[in-house]
């Protein structure tokens, strides 16, 4: 998956910064599953055979959804932010994945 330095680092976070640690790895798992729902694919990563089936390679494209995910989601844990505008998932996210989502499944 993901490096936990490559997450705190989108997430500006301290290197030294374990706080969040569990809850940005909770972050990175619900994101490869919402890739692999949202592209009806099934992920691998580069140093894996692919699976059997549609299969999708988690490269750079992939790799940024998931970061703005992971980073929308720490900075936003609610479903509901009052006092402020609605906030929704990053649509940069759609946009990236949109290429790779195969339909009719």
């Amino acid at each position: 998956m993901i490096n936990l330095e490559l997450i705190k680092a989108h997430c500006r976070l301290d290197p030294d910064f374990n706080d969040d640690d569990n809850l940005l790895g909770i972050f990175q798992q619900a994101a490869f599953k919402y890739v692999e729902n949202k592209t009806n694919r099934v992920m691998y990563l580069p140093d894996q055979d692919p699976p059997e089936g549609d299969n999708l390679l988690m490269d750079g494209d992939i790799v940024t959804a998931m970061l703005l995910l992971i980073g929308h989601w720490y900075e936003n844990r609610e479903s509901v932010i009052i006092g402020t505008q609605a906030s929704v998932v990053p649509i940069a996210t759609d946009i990236l994945l949109q290429p790779y989502r195969v339909y009719g499944l």
